[in-house]
């Protein structure tokens, strides 16, 4: 019969202190996301790495964590000849050139090819393109698509013709323009360039548990759910986003969907079954649709949906994103949150995102 020793861990506080330490399981897991956020050291060998080093791990009554390479330094150890600690990491090597072609992409008159991308990179085609996803968040192609639809956005306020402004956006042809307008510009291109003039935007104000609300919608959908203390500033933002648009007060079949609109947004659960106008970026949009998969009574990090669209280093991005973000609880970025759990930015307010979290999870 054989009998298994377990032996005991060690109790030197210096081993306690490294267990206890969240930045030693990121080292456990080699985990590149953390690397230029802190070194750690090595008393037995004198040296310091990055999280990420492939190294055999350290015993933790060995390590003693640090926040910047000086600082390891000045305690005495020299940079790991594995992980090279005291150069550009491979990671921020791919960064600088994805850096590099954004500015390509934001200027180029003609969108370059992947094979020309990736020669400026110095890297192959796939290689380049998986890169480029991972800490943009988009394809090279997505990318350069979402630079063309801002260049036209300013093209048109600025342009003598509708035309001209969009052969200087570096679309190659009008109809491959039109075709994509509707989703990115919400109407037609004449329309926005004059600021909206034959569109039509119903609207209504009213009052919920949240305070004011206002609720807005195109011939395509929802446009607009906005809360606020002050109904006039709500219907005068409206105005600025739409300011030649002719808005309309609602009739009663969209005072119907007006309470339907409020009774959502005071009982999330039942659902919005309603047409909804959503227009953004290619990758607004991305992370706008992984928000209305979050289900009710969850939270996630911004971190989290970084990596479920498949771009994990674009969590300012994603931040961003849900800023932009001008349908409340339709598309929930009130259900995001910080990795530690706590509350940050909302764009209606701190309290009534901590006010729709409580009604969500009463628990």
């Amino acid at each position: 019969m054989n009998t298994k020793i377990h032996m005991p861990k060690p109790t030197n506080t210096n081993y306690l202190k490294t267990e206890d330490d969240p930045r030693w399981q990121t080292v456990l897991a080699r985990d590149h996301t953390a690397d230029g956020h802190f070194y750690y050291s090595v008393k037995s060998t004198g040296v310091y790495c990055r999280p990420s080093c492939p190294a055999r791990i350290a015993r933790p009554e060995n390590v003693q964590f640090h926040l910047s390479r000086e600082e390891a330094e000045t305690a005495g150890f020299r940079p790991c000849r594995r992980c090279k600690p005291d150069q550009p990491s491979l990671r921020e090597q791919h960064a600088d050139k994805v850096t590099e072609i954004c500015r390509l992409l934001e200027t180029a008159e003609n969108e370059p090819s992947l094979a020309e991308l990736a020669a400026i990179a110095g890297l192959s085609s796939f290689h380049f393109h998986r890169i480029f996803k991972a800490i943009t968040g988009l394809t090279p192609k997505a990318y350069a698509a979402a630079q063309r639809s801002h260049r036209v956005r300013n093209r048109l306020a600025k342009s003598q013709s509708v035309t001209s402004a969009i052969y200087d956006a570096g679309y190659n042809a009008n109809s491959r323009f039109y075709e994509q307008s509707p989703q990115l510009l919400g109407m037609t291109p004449s329309d926005y360039r004059a600021g909206g003039p034959n569109s039509r935007i119903r609207f209504a104000l009213g009052e919920c548990s949240l305070g004011s609300i206002l609720v807005a919608a195109s011939k395509i959908g929802i446009c607009a759910i906005a809360l606020g203390d002050d109904p006039d500033l709500l219907a005068r933002e409206l105005q600025d986003r739409f300011p030649q648009a002719e808005l309309i007060g609602g009739d009663h079949e969209f005072d119907q969907w007006v309470a339907k609109v409020v009774g959502f947004v005071e009982a999330p659960a039942i659902g919005l079954d309603l047409p909804l106008d959503i227009r953004g970026t290619a990758f607004q949009q991305r992370v706008w649709q992984a928000l209305r998969q979050i289900p009710v009574g969850e939270k996630v990090s911004y971190t989290d949906i970084a990596q479920r669209i498949g771009a994990p280093n674009a969590v300012r991005a994603v931040a961003g994103a849900c800023a932009a973000n001008t349908l409340a609880v339709a598309i929930p970025c009130h259900r995001v949150v910080r990795s530690d759990g706590s509350l940050s930015g909302y764009r209606w307010g701190v309290k009534r995102k901590a006010g729709l979290l409580r009604r969500e999870n009463p628990a």
